[in-house]
C-alpha cells in the first residue's frame, strides 16, 4: 500500500529523491511522513506533510531536506540535499491521520524501507 522508491549510494554533498507512492485510501486526506533507522539506532522522524501541504522537518535536515506531494498521484517526495554520512540510514514512508507527526505512533500505515548510504 505504501511503496517507496529512490534509495541509493551517494557521495558526501551529493543529492538524492526519494518517493513513496500510495493507494488511494490511505492517502486521500492523510498525513504524509518519513522516518529513517539507523543500525543500532531508535526510528527517527525526518519530515511530514500534511493534506494541506503545511510541512515538519527534524531540525537535523532543516535546510537541506525538502518534503512535497502530488495529491494526483497519490505520492509523496523528499528531496534531499547536501546529504551526510549521518544521513545514512533505512527510509520509510508512512501515512496517517493524527494531529501530532513526529512520532512513530502518529502513524497508521507504513512502507517497505529504501537504503541510503551517504559516503564520506
Amino acid at each position: 500500500q505504501l511503496q517507496a522508491s529512490g534509495g541509493g549510494l551517494v557521495q558526501a554533498g551529493g543529492s538524492l529523491r526519494l518517493s513513496c507512492a500510495a493507494s488511494g485510501h490511505i492517502f486521500s486526506g492523510n498525513t504524509m511522513g518519513w522516518f529513517r533507522q539507523s543500525p543500532g539506532k531508535e526510528r527517527e522522524f525526518v519530515a511530514a506533510i500534511r493534506w494541506t501541504s503545511i510541512t515538519y522537518y527534524a531540525d537535523s535536515v532543516k535546510g537541506r531536506f525538502t518534503i512535497s506531494r502530488d495529491n494526483a498521484k497519490n505520492t509523496v517526495y523528499l528531496q534531499m540535499n547536501s546529504l551526510k554520512p549521518e544521513d545514512t540510514a533505512v527510509y520509510t514512508c508512512a501515512s496517517g491521520l493524527s494531529a501530532g507527526v513526529r512520532r512513530p505512533e502518529d502513524y497508521d500505515y507504513w512502507g517497505q524501507g529504501t537504503q541510503v548510504t551517504v559516503s564520506s
